[in-house]
């Protein structure tokens, strides 16, 4: 989340790209996917991130496809859904991130993909919300798993918009934020998970963008910089993204055009499917969701 933070803000070359390189090489397991750290268990979370990470510096020629593609395959159940790991977790999070990383190697042919949509779409409620699991209660992380995995395979048509658009359109409360379920906190976290639903629904104009703008901004730390989850916390590398995000969208909108001058316009644009900066998928000969 560090990089692609660094990306949008135009200073990735600040970071040790070499070195990062070389670290995420280590992390790389026989089976074909990507642990946490060196010698962790490989699980497909942290496949994702390495994937994305060698998109992101332009190195996905170190990366071999097929051995990817078989450890993420391997994780398919007969239902459709996936498993993180070899212990058998079941949750649409790995649903997402099987077709997002199937997508960027251009290997989404390894798998059932009729059977994934049919199980993402199993897990929809009657709110027009994603639940991790069939049954499970409606979530913005969960929403933004299920709304990205189908759009990154053309199974929009399966949610119902408006009705979706409207549980994610109530997440926002008095102060600006948004939250991820009914009586919760803002969190600055949402103004990822639930802005990037709202884009690729293209119901962004259902929120105000300008409050959900100065939340975010007001959750900075103006002396050290970075972001936090809402206003007077401390900051970390999570919510800095997720921050720098959902500025990154608003700024492509008329959602946040009264602030269209401020800083955040000037940030890169991120893709709400992929989570990537629109150039790095572009460059994958991948579609931008602001271009279709």
């Amino acid at each position: 989340r560090g990089l692609t933070a660094m990306d949008l803000m135009g200073a990735k070359e600040r970071m040790a790209c070499e070195e990062i390189v070389a670290w995420i090489l280590k992390c790389k397991h026989p089976s074909g996917g990507f642990g946490g750290t060196v010698d962790h268990d490989p699980h497909i979370l942290y496949t994702l991130s390495a994937v994305q990470i060698l998109a992101l510096l332009d190195r996905m020629d170190l990366i071999n496809a097929d051995e990817v593609a078989g450890f993420v395959a391997s994780l398919q159940q007969p239902d459709g859904s996936f498993f993180g790991d070899e212990w058998g977790e079941v949750d649409t999070r790995f649903s997402y991130c099987a077709l997002n990383c199937l997508a960027l190697l251009g290997k989404l042919d390894k798998i059932d993909v009729p059977a994934a949509v049919s199980f993402v779409s199993s897990c929809m409620n009657h709110d027009g919300g994603f639940g991790c699991i069939p049954g499970a209660e409606s979530h913005g992380g969960q929403i933004f798993c299920c709304v990205g995995a189908l759009a990154i395979v053309g199974a929009l048509h399966l949610i119902d918009a408006d009705l979706l658009g409207w549980w994610l359109c109530e997440r926002q409360v008095p102060g600006g934020g948004l939250n991820g379920r009914p009586e919760k906190l803002p969190d600055v976290c949402y103004s990822w998970w639930i802005l990037s639903s709202l884009a690729i629904l293209d119901r962004l104009d259902w929120i105000d963008g300008a409050q959900l703008r100065a939340f975010i901004l007001r959750a900075q730390d103006e002396v050290d910089g970075g972001i936090a989850d809402r206003p007077g916390d401390e900051v970390d590398v999570f919510h800095t993204f997720f921050g720098l995000c959902g500025l990154s969208l608003l700024a492509r909108t008329d959602a946040g055009a009264d602030a269209a001058t401020s800083a955040s316009s000037q940030l890169g644009q991120i893709d709400p499917v992929y989570a990537l900066p629109a150039p790095v998928l572009r460059r994958l000969g991948l579609p931008v969701w602001g271009d279709r």
